[in-house]
C-alpha cells in the first residue's frame, strides 16, 4: 500500500480479512502516520518539497464538504506518485504565500514555468512565490471563458424571444384571440430553438447529428452573432488542437486575440 494505489479495503477482499480491522491496523500500527512530522496541521495544509520541479502546476480543487484547496503539483511527475508539492486548504492568496514560502528559497527560485488559471489570486501567489517562473494561462481555462462567452450571447438572445413570445401571448389575449406560437420549419419556435441548441454549441460542427445541423443552420440565419462567436471558439479550439509548439500556439493565440477585438464581437 506504500509503493501501489490500492486501498486496505481492496487489499483485505484479496486475502479474505476484515477490511475495517486492516485499515486500523495499518494506520495506527504499520504505518508512520502517528511519526508524521505534518500530522498536526495536515488538515491545514500539507508539504511535500521533495517533489518540486522546474515546471508545476497550480489550481484550486474542491474536495470533501465543497471545501477549496490550493494544489500545487509537479508536472513532470504526469500526475502520478511524487505529483503533489502542496496542498492547502485555502484559495486566499495571503494564506497560500504563507505555506508556499515555507519552501526552500532556492527550491522556489529554480521553478522555470507555472501553469494556472486567469485569477488574479493565483497570478499574486506566483510572482510572490515563484519570482523566476513564467506565467502560462492553462488552455482549459481559456477554452472555458471562450465556451462561457459563447453561451452569453445564446442565452441574451434567448431572454429576448422570451420576452417577444410574452408581448403576443398578451396582445392575443387583449383581442380574445388564442395565441398560437410561430414555428420554424424544423418545428421549434424560436425560444425552443435557442434553448435546444446549448450542447451543439460545446461540439465541433463535424460531430453535429443530423437534427443538430438543421437546428444550428436556423440558428446561425437567424442570429449571425452566435455564429461569429461559435467560429471563434472552433478557430481558438483548432489552435490548442494543432499546434505542435508552444510557441507557435502563442503567435496564434495573439493573432486570433486581434481578429476577437477587430470583430468586436460581445462577451469575448
Amino acid at each position: 500500500m506504500d509503493d501501489h494505489p490500492i486501498s486496505c479495503h481492496q487489499l483485505a477482499r484479496m486475502y479474505h480479512m476484515d477490511g475495517r480491522q486492516l485499515q486500523q491496523q495499518y494506520k495506527h500500527h504499520i504505518s508512520d502516520y502517528k511519526d508524521w512530522d505534518q500530522r498536526e496541521h495536515a488538515t491545514e495544509w500539507m508539504l511535500f518539497e521533495q517533489n518540486m520541479g522546474t515546471h508545476i502546476s497550480i489550481d484550486e480543487t474542491a474536495l470533501s464538504n465543497d471545501e477549496l484547496y490550493t494544489v500545487v503539483t509537479n508536472k513532470s511527475a504526469k500526475g502520478r506518485k511524487g505529483a503533489i508539492i502542496a496542498m492547502i486548504k485555502s484559495t486566499q492568496a495571503d494564506k497560500v504565500i504563507e505555506v508556499l514560502q515555507r519552501i526552500n528559497k532556492r527550491s522556489r527560485q529554480r521553478v522555470q514555468e507555472v501553469t494556472l488559471d486567469m485569477a488574479a489570486g493565483m497570478h499574486l501567489i506566483v510572482k510572490r512565490c515563484f519570482p523566476y517562473a513564467h506565467r502560462v494561462v492553462d488552455r482549459f481555462h481559456v477554452q472555458q471563458l471562450a465556451t462561457e462567452a459563447v453561451q452569453e450571447i445564446r442565452i441574451k438572445h434567448r431572454w429576448q424571444a422570451i420576452d417577444e413570445e410574452n408581448k403576443q401571448i398578451a396582445q392575443a389575449k387583449k383581442k380574445g384571440l388564442s395565441y398560437v406560437p410561430q414555428l420554424l420549419p424544423n418545428g421549434d419556435s424560436p425560444k425552443q430553438l435557442l434553448a435546444r441548441s446549448r450542447y451543439l454549441l460545446f461540439k465541433h460542427k463535424s460531430c453535429w447529428t443530423v437534427t443538430q445541423k438543421r437546428r444550428a443552420e436556423l440558428m446561425f440565419e437567424r442570429y449571425p452573432a452566435i455564429k461569429q462567436a461559435y467560429d471563434m471558439y472552433m478557430k481558438l479550439a483548432d489552435i490548442f488542437r494543432y499546434c505542435s509548439s508552444k510557441e507557435q500556439a502563442f503567435k496564434k493565440l495573439a493573432l486570433w486575440f486581434n481578429e476577437v477585438e477587430d470583430a468586436g464581437i460581445e462577451s469575448f
